[in-house]
C-alpha cells in the first residue's frame, strides 16, 4: 500500500497526527455533521480499497460520503464543507524499535497550511505496518461504527476534552466482564491461547472465534457482544508496541483502550493483565 506516512509524536492513549492535531471545536464538529466525506483510497487496486469500501457502504451513516483519490484530498483538504477518513501510516516517536503503525484518521477539512493543523474527530491504530491487510479488513465496520459514535459524542459536547483520547472510554471498562468477548487466536499472546489458559485467569464469558463469526457479530449486532482487536508488529516481535482495544458489537461503543511496550514478559497480544483489569469491580 502507498499510504500517507506521518512521522509523529505519539503520546498514551492517543493516536495523534505531527505536532497533536487540534481537537475540533464546537463549530468544527458542526462542520464536521453537515460536511461530505471524502474516504481517501490508496492508489491502485489494493485490498485495503476493497475492504474500504465495503465497510463505508454497509456501515457509513453519520455523512454522505465519497470515495476520492489522494490527489483529489489535497485539492480538497483545506475545504470545511469536506471531512476525510484517509489511512496513515505513523511511526511513534517513543518507540525505539522503528516499527510503524497504520491508523485510520477522521479528519475535519480546514484552511491550514499543514495536515498536521486539520482538526482530527478520531484516529484508530488499524495494523502493523507491512502486515497483511487481511489482518484487520473484517473488523473495519466495527472500526468505523465507533468513529461515527465518537463523532456523535463530541458534537453533544465539544468542550469535553477528555473525549479527544480513546483512554476516555476506559470508565467503561468495568461492563466488560458482563459481555461476551470475542476474540481470533491470532490476537492472543502465547501466554493465553487457549479457553482454559483464559479461563484460569478470566472466568466470565469469551470465546476464541474465526473471523467470520466477529464478521457476523458486526453485521447482526449481536447482544452483549464484544469483539478484540489487536495491533502489533508481527507474530515475532520482540520490541514495538501493541494496541489493544475491545469494541460493542450492538452499541458501537469502546469499552476498553490500552497499550503495551512488547518484551519478553510482556509478548504482543492480550495479556493476563488485561484479563485482570476486566475482572476488577
Amino acid at each position: 500500500m502507498k499510504k500517507l506516512f506521518l512521522s509523529v509524536l505519539l503520546t498514551a492513549f492517543c493516536g495523534l497526527l505531527p505536532g497533536q492535531a487540534p481537537f475540533p471545536s464546537g463549530s468544527e464538529i458542526r462542520q464536521f455533521m453537515s460536511s461530505t466525506t471524502g474516504v481517501v483510497l490508496e492508489g491502485g487496486n489494493t485490498i485495503y480499497n476493497a475492504y474500504i469500501r465495503q465497510a463505508v457502504t454497509e456501515y457509513w451513516t453519520i455523512t454522505p460520503y465519497e470515495f476520492i483519490s489522494l490527489s483529489d484530498f489535497d485539492s480538497k483538504r483545506t475545504d470545511p464543507s469536506f471531512s476525510f477518513l484517509i489511512l496513515t501510516e505513523t511511526r511513534p516517536s517513543n518507540d525505539k524499535s522503528g516499527s510503524s503503525y497504520n491508523f485510520i484518521n477522521l479528519l475535519q477539512g480546514k484552511a491550514v497550511a499543514e495536515l498536521g493543523k486539520m482538526p482530527e474527530i478520531s484516529a484508530i491504530p488499524i495494523s502493523a505496518a507491512g502486515e497483511d491487510d487481511l489482518e484487520y479488513g473484517y473488523k473495519l465496520g466495527a472500526i468505523l461504527l465507533f468513529m461515527q459514535n465518537h463523532a456523535r459524542l463530541i458534537a453533544e459536547n465539544p468542550t469535553m476534552i477528555g473525549r479527544r483520547f480513546l483512554s476516555y472510554y476506559n470508565r467503561f471498562t468495568p461492563d466488560v466482564r458482563s459481555r461476551k468477548i470475542l476474540a481470533t487466536e491470532a490476537d492472543l499472546s502465547d501466554g493465553l491461547d487457549t479457553i482454559d489458559k483464559i479461563k484460569a485467569v478470566y472466568p466470565y464469558d469469551f470465546e476464541i472465534v474465526p473471523e467470520d463469526e466477529i464478521v457476523k457479530a458486526i453485521r447482526k449486532k449481536t447482544p452483549n457482544t464484544l469483539i478484540f482487536h489487536k495491533v502489533g508488529p508481527g507474530e515475532d516481535a520482540v520490541s514495538g508496541f501493541c494496541y489493544k482495544m475491545l469494541f460493542g458489537t450492538d452499541d458501537s461503543g469502546l469499552y476498553y483502550y490500552d497499550q503495551h511496550r512488547i518484551d519478553k514478559n510482556n509478548p504482543n497480544g492480550l495479556l493476563p493483565s488485561d484479563l485482570k483489569r476486566f475482572v476488577r469491580p
